[in-house]
């Protein structure tokens, strides 16, 4: 294995108390932002509506108010009309996002609005997708059911892979994720969609992944008997002899999807946002909850190799 490290020898669980409470501050943090935003932001995905994409030939961010005016006067109820993408010369597009449940015609009542109210800026559409609630509401749901089976499934495999002990520490950290970057999407009002749903489950594969081998070693080193160490040594000096693995792990993978965040579409752009966080609170949480955990049941009830 690759070491960038050596030797090194920090108490990380000396701050198990400082983590828990850093922790605790951001669980409470998002759930005063889904209170203050009545819920989670979820795209048409999730809730139904007509999502149009439509680019146009220059830049309409000064022309937004003139272009809100014209869709409300088709009465679509509240419509989202926002800027997307990079400024660049009179390559900018507009998303128009409605509750209503519409057909592919509102593509075409939306372009004849347009032209007759904003004639001054030629158009194309670019995207038009249609989602009706009850496929909405479907969607919702079996995003919730997948999440939460993943989630059970990885608990029971760690449980028999290891002990019970090791599957709730893999769990509880991997929910901390979770929640954590729906907060972060959610302190944003950032959409939830399919995509983000993607990468939490992508979240939880890295983090699981994170934490097998941290718990192999801890293991390992419970195995060869470390003498005169106790629980608390054994798990330091584990998180010690992986922590160049973790570095470069985390590092390299960060990199990556901050590489796509900064100069890939506008299409990937939240997906790369949730795995940043993910990455970040994955290498946080395998670390400072799941270790702690441990070393918690191992005072109650004591664990054997």
């Amino acid at each position: 294995m690759i070491q960038i490290l050596h030797k090194t020898n920090i108490d990380f669980i000396k701050y198990r108390k400082i983590a828990v409470w850093f922790s605790i501050i951001l669980t409470v943090l998002t759930i005063v932002s889904v209170i203050y935003h009545r819920g989670f932001n979820y795209s048409i995905d999730f809730v139904g509506g007509t999502l149009v994409q439509l680019k146009f030939e220059k830049p309409v961010k000064d022309d937004l108010g003139t272009i809100r005016s014209a869709i409300g006067s088709l009465g679509y109820g509240s419509p989202e009309v926002k800027a997307i993408g990079a400024e660049n010369g009179n390559e900018l597009q507009i998303t128009v996002r409605s509750s209503k449940s519409t057909s592919a015609t509102i593509g075409e009542e939306l372009k004849s609005v347009l032209l007759k109210d904003y004639p001054q800026n030629k158009f194309e559409v670019r995207r038009l997708e249609t989602v009706g609630p009850k496929v909405g509401g479907e969607l919702k749901r079996d995003a919730i059911l997948s999440l939460s089976l993943a989630l059970i499934a990885i608990m029971i495999y760690i449980a028999f892979r290891f002990k019970l002990s090791y599957g709730i520490a893999a769990l509880i950290p991997l929910f901390h994720d979770v929640v954590i970057t729906a907060g972060v999407f959610s302190v944003l009002n950032i959409e939830f969609s399919l995509a983000f749903i993607a990468a939490l489950l992508t979240i939880v594969g890295y983090s699981l992944n994170d934490n097998v081998v941290i718990f192999d070693r801890i293991r390992e080193n419970m195995k060869t008997g470390m003498k005169g160490r106790n629980f608390i040594d054994i798990v330091n000096i584990s998180l010690n002899q992986t922590l160049s693995r973790t570095i470069i792990t985390s590092g390299i993978t960060f990199v990556v999807v901050a590489f796509l965040y900064f100069i890939g579409s506008e299409a990937i752009k939240d997906f790369a946002l949730a795995l940043m966080v993910g990455v970040v609170f994955g290498t946080y949480s395998t670390i400072y909850i799941a270790s702690p955990i441990l070393v918690w049941w191992n005072r109650k009830w004591p664990i054997k190799p």
